[in-house]
């Protein structure tokens, strides 16, 4: 049986003796500093690999290696290979699918022009902004939003824009 988000958070709040766990604040961190690192990493590899699709290449097969094997792993010790739902398949294959293209447009803007000390202050810069805006049309909120929300919206843009404009060459 598959739990929900919600449902899994309240076992782990349970564990915790009805506590909130911060444990999640660790994954946060691990893909802040892994998504952080990866434009430095994918240029460079590109770079000394001299072809931007050896590099794309390399990317597919670290994404098999951790993003196949090790759920596979993990499932098999649990029973859990089965059970896959239809709707479910097609929004987590859209999320991976989505993180390709993405990779695929990080390799064609170092193959034409950008450095990651660009191109990445806009990716993280923007990223959570249509995150936001795409959450919240998915899953509209109960009251209208507070207005220091779109002052966020501001802050993030505007901090994107001042580590492009105050970064050193």
């Amino acid at each position: 049986m598959q739990q929900s988000g919600a449902a899994t958070a309240s076992v782990a709040n349970k564990k915790t003796g009805g506590k909130p766990s911060m444990v999640w604040m660790i994954f946060a961190l691990g893909a802040v500093l892994s998504w952080g690192f990866y434009g430095v990493a994918l240029h460079k590899g590109q770079t000394v690999l001299g072809n931007p699709m050896k590099a794309l290449l390399c990317v597919g097969v670290a994404y098999f290696l951790i993003g196949v094997l090790a759920p596979v792993l993990a499932l098999s010790g649990q029973g859990g290979l089965t059970g896959f739902g239809l709707s479910g398949l097609i929004w987590a294959g859209l999320g991976g699918a989505l993180g390709a293209v993405g990779a695929v447009c990080i390799i064609y803007a170092f193959r034409n022009g950008g450095l990651p000390n660009y191109v990445m202050p806009l990716l993280f810069g923007g990223a959570p902004v249509v995150n936001v805006l795409v959450s919240m049309a998915m899953h509209p909120p109960k009251t209208a939003p507070n207005p220091m929300l779109y002052l966020g919206f501001l802050l993030a843009v505007a901090g994107g824009g001042m580590v492009l404009y105050y970064k050193r060459s």
